[in-house]
């Protein structure tokens, strides 16, 4: 996988840096305004992903033997 968690972080923190430039005129202001919101939805669906593999992974290292326990939906492969 190219992009991680800490990927994320990045971009965000680039975002409110963005948000936080006193030299951004109304328009362009609004513009970063829309394109946080954009950014904040995609990253609270990254973190819910995250955490179902997070649950999964916990559940399969409790209660499953092998992989094949585990739906195949739900399977974390390291590939």
């Amino acid at each position: 996988m190219k992009n991680k968690m800490t990927d994320l972080h990045n971009h965000l923190f680039e975002q409110l840096e963005r948000l936080n430039d006193d030299d951004l005129t109304d328009d362009q202001l609004q513009k970063e305004i829309q394109r946080t919101k954009a950014m904040t939805m995609i990253a609270s669906n990254m973190i819910n992903n995250t955490n179902i593999a997070l649950e999964t992974a916990k559940f399969a290292t409790e209660y499953c033997q092998n992989q094949n326990d585990i739906p195949e939906i739900l399977r974390i492969n390291s590939k």
